[in-house]
């Protein structure tokens, strides 16, 4: 399917690993121009050398943290009027609640829920000026279905969706779109790390809980990070001017609910 979005340009945060990165891949796929960002020089310019390979499209590397006003500034120097932004960024690591202080309370939702509210401030007019944008939030599903040790990243992520529902209604008639998805068990770092809490509080071994996490899910595995990616590719694209304010889950079946 042709996405209509050739030639656009999009920031994607996050992007020199896991689901941030399979989003920038279906961007360019798509025939975007991407920012990517991350901590690491040499992840990011791997990952930027094989967009450029693979797909032809101009790429920005962009190594900086993006929950800083230095970062953010330094995306907005590669990119200055982006069509699209698609906002992700590490969360809190795993945690029982009773360990966190104020500090780290304030700098989980410092990282999920101001820095992209700070970076769709900084986007938002322009977008509507020139009559397109498009902007996706990577959420998680424990928005909806708490997942112990990661409260904080939830909260924050969770404040984020309540404050960005109204906000997308404003801009909506200007074809400008808000949308969150929401991943469940994919295949990145951040599982597998959750698995490893997970085996030590059960007392099993990674394996039996790679195991016993995946069975859990109708689905019967992990979610890969490409399908992820175009996901996110389809909400950034001509095609989905009509979608707004929503919540995607991408999960596998494993949120059980009929709404």
């Amino acid at each position: 399917m042709d996405l209509g979005i050739r030639g656009r340009r999009a920031i994607v945060c996050a992007s020199s690993k896991g689901l941030g990165r399979a989003c920038a891949m279906a961007l360019a796929e798509a025939g975007c121009d991407v920012v990517v960002n991350g901590r690491n020089t040499e992840v990011l310019a791997r990952t930027a050398a094989e967009i450029r390979e693979r797909f032809g499209v101009t790429v920005e590397e962009v190594a900086a943290d993006v929950s800083t006003p230095e970062g953010q500034k330094a995306l907005l120097t590669a990119c200055p009027a982006p069509d699209i932004l698609v906002n992700n960024n590490g969360g809190p690591p795993l945690k029982d609640f009773r360990q966190l202080d104020r500090a780290a309370m304030l700098e989980g939702v410092a990282q999920n829920m101001v820095t992209p509210i700070e970076l769709i401030q900084a986007v938002i007019d322009g977008m509507a000026e020139r009559g397109f944008g498009r902007i996706v939030n990577i959420t998680s599903l424990s928005v909806y279905q708490p997942i112990p040790g990661l409260d904080l990243s939830s909260g924050a992520r969770a404040g984020l969706t309540a404050f960005l529902a109204g906000v997308a209604r404003t801009v909506a008639g200007k074809n400008v779109t808000i949308n969150n998805v929401l991943p469940g068990k994919f295949d990145t770092d951040r599982i597998r790390k959750t698995i490893v809490f997970a085996a030590e509080k059960s007392g099993v071994s990674e394996t039996e809980q790679a195991e016993r996490t995946a069975n859990e899910i109708p689905a019967g595995r992990l979610g890969r990070p490409e399908e992820f990616g175009q996901a996110c590719a389809f909400l950034c694209s001509q095609n989905s001017g009509y979608i707004t304010g929503q919540n995607l889950v991408l999960d596998g079946g494993l949120f059980n609910s009929a709404f």
